[in-house]
């Protein structure tokens, strides 16, 4: 049993942020941000960075204020309708090596009330990317398949996101993995409780299941010909 990071102040904070979301509330309110979510938050992500390699080598777990693995609680409002300040969840995002300039596949984590749950894969990849895996799956079906239905993978995970409504441009109509070809997303998800998220077994099962999500992350690795 490890010591748990997050607990039952973390989700109550989160969820006064939700009804008080201003700036004047946030200030006021800071040191429990800091004490309830940023700080146990790094915690977890500087002790998984030793965790990593076990997943992949080639993604990092950076724990910094800015500009790391946690994702600034401000809300970009400039082009969103939600013009609240703050966003009320934790988001922990492990990207690849390649950096922030290529768009690749990554490991995730999310934290809100009524709402927690592990991420794996691509979310609205770019034009570029997108193809390389439609051209992937395409040539590799086998190998895709055998990535996709992985027992253990699936066991966890189901394959979200969006698709087109017919086939995309350059591949035909009646190709047997025509709704994967389809697909706009590539992602996985896997729910979590409040409980798992609170327990001292949160690191350890985060990377287990990350784990599981091999095949796939693998597979899309290699459409983009990045290091997995």
């Amino acid at each position: 049993m490890t010591d748990s990071y997050f607990t039952e102040q973390t989700f109550a904070f989160l969820s006064a942020l939700a009804a008080n979301n201003t700036r004047e509330w946030f200030e006021a309110h800071k040191q429990e941000y800091e004490d309830c979510v940023r700080s146990p938050a790094l915690r977890f992500i500087s002790d998984m960075s030793d965790e990593m390699p076990a997943i992949s080598r080639h993604f990092l777990a950076q724990p910094k204020k800015v500009g790391g693995s946690l994702m600034r609680v401000q809300r970009d409002t400039r082009f969103s309708k939600i013009k609240t300040p703050y966003k009320t969840n934790i988001g922990i995002q492990f990207r690849h090596e390649v950096g922030k300039d290529v768009h690749a596949p990554g490991y995730y984590l999310h934290i809100e009330p009524g709402g927690c749950f592990l991420g794996i894969g691509l979310w609205h990849p770019e034009p570029d990317a997108l193809f390389k895996i439609r051209e992937a799956i395409a040539q590799n079906g086998e190998r895709w398949l055998a990535a996709r239905d992985a027992a253990a993978f699936r066991q966890r995970f189901t394959l979200e996101g969006d698709s087109l409504a017919n086939a995309p441009r350059g591949f035909a109509k009646d190709h047997p993995l025509l709704d994967d070809l389809k697909r706009k997303d590539f992602i996985g998800m896997c729910s979590l409780s409040e409980a798992e998220v609170t327990s001292g077994q949160l690191r350890p099962q985060v990377v287990e299941r990350f784990r599981t999500a091999a095949p796939y992350m693998g597979f899309l690795c290699k459409a983009l010909e990045l290091p997995f």
